[in-house]
């Protein structure tokens, strides 16, 4: 269990450096990741879009697969899209918001 939760850990990180390719800005910062659990080596990984017609949704997949496959401990990925609850600015991070403002997109 306890080793679990420090894979988890570490994917949360890892996470922070997949970026959404429409802003420079990490799938975790854009509160994209709902959650994460590990169980003998697969990593699930709950997440939503910002958009049900978002058309990078296979890139990001596979950006998300591609980096938590490098984690010690991750065998395989498997990614559950949920909608609800729905993806709202209010998911942002602080720091999400802060760089999306010096861009000059609106975050409220």
């Amino acid at each position: 269990m306890a080793e679990a939760k420090l894979v988890e850990k570490r994917c949360w990180k890892a996470l922070k450096e997949v970026m959404d390719p429409e802003f420079p800005v990490s799938v975790v910062d854009m509160g994209l990741i709902y959650g994460i659990e590990e169980q003998d080596g697969v990593v699930t990984v709950t997440m939503t879009y910002t958009a049900v017609s978002c058309a990078c949704m296979e890139w990001i997949e596979g950006d998300i697969r591609k980096r938590l496959l490098q984690e010690a401990g991750v065998e395989e990925v498997e990614i559950n899209v949920v909608w609800d609850p729905p993806w709202t600015v209010e998911r942002l991070s602080p720091e999400a918001r802060e760089k999306m403002k010096t861009w000059g997109v609106s975050a409220r």
